[in-house]
């Protein structure tokens, strides 16, 4: 008698094809199926995709820019303890790596130069970006 072993190996396409992004399609409202339309809302300095019923006015939030911004929210709701300390002739301040990490693309940004301001008093602001990608919120006096 022989004793067969068989093994089997599990082959897959190395190809990896990204998913087409919901509201790439015409979608309708599930009120009134009516198509909606597609538009921006600005909130907080974000940019939310939205889709907007034109009969019964019901919104719709793209679901990966509303995570993006309640991930903000609660950043930005959280305060941090950081050291000072004094390294040379220049102080340095620790970034927290979950702020780091909650934009993806700062860690290309390593080694290059940010704008740093004296805004008032008592507080500093650090820009990573400059200000034609990222729209800050507006005080009503401007």
């Amino acid at each position: 008698m022989f004793n067969e072993i068989f093994i089997y190996f599990l082959c897959t396409p190395a190809v990896y094809t990204p998913m087409k992004d919901l509201f790439d399609h015409i979608i309708f409202c599930t009120l009134c199926n009516v198509p909606t339309h597609k538009g921006t809302l600005l909130k907080d300095g974000f940019t939310l995709r939205v889709l907007t019923c034109p009969s019964c006015t019901e919104i719709s939030y793209h679901p990966g820019d509303l995570k993006d911004y309640e991930d903000f929210k609660r950043l930005k709701d959280k305060d941090f303890d950081v050291k000072l300390r004094m390294v040379g002739n220049s102080f340095c301040v620790s970034i927290p790596k979950e702020l780091i990490d909650f934009h993806k693309n700062l860690e290309e940004e390593f080694n290059k130069l940010v704008r740093l301001n004296l805004d008032q008093p008592g507080r500093i602001s650090i820009f990573f970006k400059s200000e034609r990608f990222y729209n800050p919120p507006r005080d009503l006096k401007d």
